[in-house]
């Protein structure tokens, strides 16, 4: 795919800027950039309103929304955001399917929500969950840290009689569980690399809460529960600064009709309800949720699934709070998240979704064959175990791969297929929103002076104009509004509510004895009349607009 830079390596904050500016430097009739907020260390969360500004104003088109790096460390998700973005601008007026989608719709994107987070996470050997900044934070126990030097934090293997790990003999840079019948031999115990923070307590060591605890994944208002139910979730519902910005900046663009939220990883289309089964859910809803996933089966590979169904694993004590479930649950938008790269499917050992358990035989199985895969396929992220000097527990030995670019996100050398197919599917979701059209504009003389005047407006995209059935048991649904000017109304009335209009994913069809038949066409049409007083020759207008589905207008002399 033709674009201005390339997707080999992740970007950093001061490059994802240059090239924003330089694309609303260079494109200022397509690209509008804007300050979303400023983060706590003095960085901009971007939002990029991507249309063709001479047909017509942003908001008066379809929308559709694209994020990424809600997670601090998911760095793939941005790069996704940012490709999109660059195929867009760069191959407008040379794609016909580009062209013809910012001339008719408008795109929005923030590609880093948390820059803050990301920053820290490209630039430091830590990790993070969505931003460095102190949450509950509790001292005591093994602190990551990198101890050699080398800008990674590895693994670290303490020997301990009472360990529970010894090396596999056949490969020696693997770790194999201590069998309950090993009483003699040299075993370990595993922990992050990493020194020791005081603790009070026994002699028994732990891991260190980590202090950089934010979830912004937790902290939307949807569902939203305090910190003792699902950790990372805030003092209180968007209480970041850099969840609040992307919130407000949904609802001040009430044309949005989908969102694709960028995350790693697992190569995964999740789609909502999060907080609830699916069966609970309209079933139109869950067709619809489940035909645009299989486009992003077709580009990207991945395993769609329901968050609640197969996603959560307590059932009882589920993870909320998240933005998908936001968008559908609170203001009825078909919302996916993006679970992208999965290198446990290419070590040959993908993961087992649903309410199933995995032993830790299997799970020890997969990491140790992702280890294999890592030495053969990115063998610069690989290190084998050595030994250094520990100020506290004297010789240990650290070791293993650099997860960052293995496991959460995919090495640089393969970051540029994660993106294309992402952007092959962004593009193909974006075109499935309800799109407003007057199918005809037709008159008729009464009678010297007097005319009727008829117009059928319609939706020709797949969601209907509400979207979803959610939006309207939210009662968030609004009508299609028709309004007619240019001559005075003898009847009818100057602006008509069209009610909604169905697209064609509520068109049903089936096969009757081998036959195949549309049972029931989707009532995507509405035919509105108005009797007019006028001259011959005047011009009368017919306008039909919905916030969701864009504004259209015809013009017929009389």
């Amino acid at each position: 795919m033709k674009t201005t830079f390339k997707y080999d390596h992740y970007y950093k904050y001061d490059e994802l800027k240059a090239d924003l500016e330089y694309f609303a430097e260079k494109y200022p009739q397509l690209v509008s950039l804007e300050v979303n907020c400023v983060t706590e260390e003095g960085r901009n969360q971007y939002a990029v309103t991507l249309t063709n500004k001479n047909t017509g104003d942003a908001l008066s088109k379809p929308g559709w929304y694209l994020d990424g790096n809600i997670h601090a460390g998911e760095v793939t998700a941005s790069m996704c955001a940012m490709h999109t973005i660059d195929w867009l601008v760069t191959n407008y007026g040379e794609n016909s399917e580009c062209t013809d989608l910012l001339d008719h719709m408008t795109i929005y994107v923030i590609p880093r929500v948390t820059p803050d987070g990301a920053e820290t996470y490209l630039t430091t050997p830590y990790n993070l969950r969505s931003a460095n900044r102190d949450y509950l934070p509790k001292e005591g126990g093994i602190k990551p840290e990198d101890l050699d030097g080398d800008g990674v934090i590895r693994m670290m293997r303490i020997p301990t009689p009472y360990g529970a790990w010894k090396k596999d003999e056949k490969d020696t840079d693997l770790m194999i569980p201590r069998d309950p019948s090993d009483v003699t031999g040299d075993f370990y115990d595993i922990y992050p690399e990493g020194i020791l923070e005081p603790f009070d307590g026994d002699e028994n060591l732990k891991q260190k809460k980590a202090s950089w605890g934010l979830d912004f994944n937790r902290n939307f208002p949807l569902g939203w529960f305090p910190d003792s139910r699902q950790p990372g979730a805030g003092k209180y519902p968007l209480s970041n600064v850099e969840t609040k910005a992307v919130v407000d900046f949904a609802l001040t663009h009430p044309n949005i009709g989908g969102a694709a939220i960028g995350h790693t990883s697992g190569g995964l289309l999740l789609y909502p309800p999060g907080t609830k089964p699916s069966r609970t859910a309209p079933s139109a809803d869950i067709a619809a949720f489940k035909a645009i996933a299989q486009m992003g089966v077709e580009e990207l590979g991945y395993q769609p699934m329901n968050i609640f169904d197969s996603f959560m694993r307590d059932q009882e004590h589920w993870d909320s709070g998240a933005l998908d479930d936001w968008f559908y649950q609170s203001q009825g938008v078909p919302a996916y998240t993006m679970e992208f790269w999965d290198v446990a499917s290419k070590a040959g050992f993908p993961r087992t979704w649903g309410q199933e358990t995995e032993t830790p035989q299997q799970e020890l199985a997969r990491f140790n064959g992702i280890m294999k895969w890592v030495k053969q396929n990115a063998p610069q992220y690989f290190e084998s175990w050595k030994a250094i000097e520990h100020p506290v527990f004297g010789k240990v030995e650290i070791g293993g791969f650099n997860t960052k670019y293995t496991i959460q996100n995919p090495p640089e050398n393969m970051l540029l297929t994660e993106v294309e197919h992402d952007t092959k599917f962004n593009i193909r979701f974006a075109k499935s929103m309800p799109h407003l059209t007057i199918d005809t504009l037709a008159k008729e003389k009464v009678s010297d002076g007097i005319y009727r005047i008829t117009a059928v407006v319609g939706n020709l995209g797949y969601l209907p104009t509400y979207l979803s059935e959610e939006a309207i048991s939210l009662n968030v649904a609004e009508g299609v509004t028709v309004s007619i000017t240019g001559a005075d109304l003898v009847s009818g009335k100057q602006t008509e509510d069209a009610g909604m209009l169905s697209g064609w994913s509520r068109t049903i069809t089936g096969s009757i004895y081998g036959n195949l038949t549309t049972m029931a066409n989707a009532p995507a049409r509405k035919k509105l009349s108005w009797i007019v007083k006028a001259e011959e020759g005047t011009v009368v207008q017919v306008t039909a607009s919905h916030a969701k589905s864009g504004t259209c207008s015809e013009s017929i002399t009389l």
